[in-house]
């Protein structure tokens, strides 16, 4: 099964189609995949994307940060949009993974994130905000986390 690409119009982890894909994809992740882009190693990788979706589960809740407030409203379309996200975008340092990573540990802690998101659903992800974004519908964590998952897939060749 080839990475997602920007024809598919929008994925949203919450659609069981999408997640079984973006599952298959994380399992054929390896640790020595090699990266197309970035610093990260997949250990790191799977680091910070379980990471992020702790956010969106609630297990680390974050609240908008003052430059989100003013400056959200110029990439919201273009982040929660059907395009896939850019190459190299710019991290929160809280998401930054400098450490080495157990990257089977990792990858295991990473499909458990995307299990209890699901689990919890849109209703619960919708009450909590988005670092940078703020307040999210449950369907736009879906479509947030889905494109996050699929980018740093594809950063490694998945």
């Amino acid at each position: 099964m080839s990475p997602m690409s920007s024809s598919v119009p929008t994925l949203n982890l919450f659609h069981p189609d999408v997640r079984s894909t973006l599952e298959s994809r994380l399992e054929r992740l390896s640790a020595a995949s090699e990266r197309q882009w970035g610093t990260m190693t997949a250990g790191q990788m799977c680091a910070h994307c379980a990471t992020a979706l702790a956010v969106a589960t609630s297990d680390t809740p974050r609240r908008q940060a003052l430059i989100g407030k003013l400056l959200s409203w110029m990439v919201r379309g273009k982040l929660l949009g059907p395009a896939p996200f850019d190459r190299n975008m710019p991290t929160d340092p809280t998401f930054v993974m400098k450490d080495e990573r157990d990257f089977a540990a990792e990858r295991t802690r990473l499909a458990g994130q995307i299990e209890l998101f699901v689990a919890r659903g849109p209703e619960s992800a919708a009450k909590n905000p988005h670092g940078f974004l703020g307040r999210m519908s449950g369907e736009e964590w879906g479509v947030m986390m889905a494109k996050h998952l699929d980018h740093h897939l594809r950063q490694f060749g998945v």
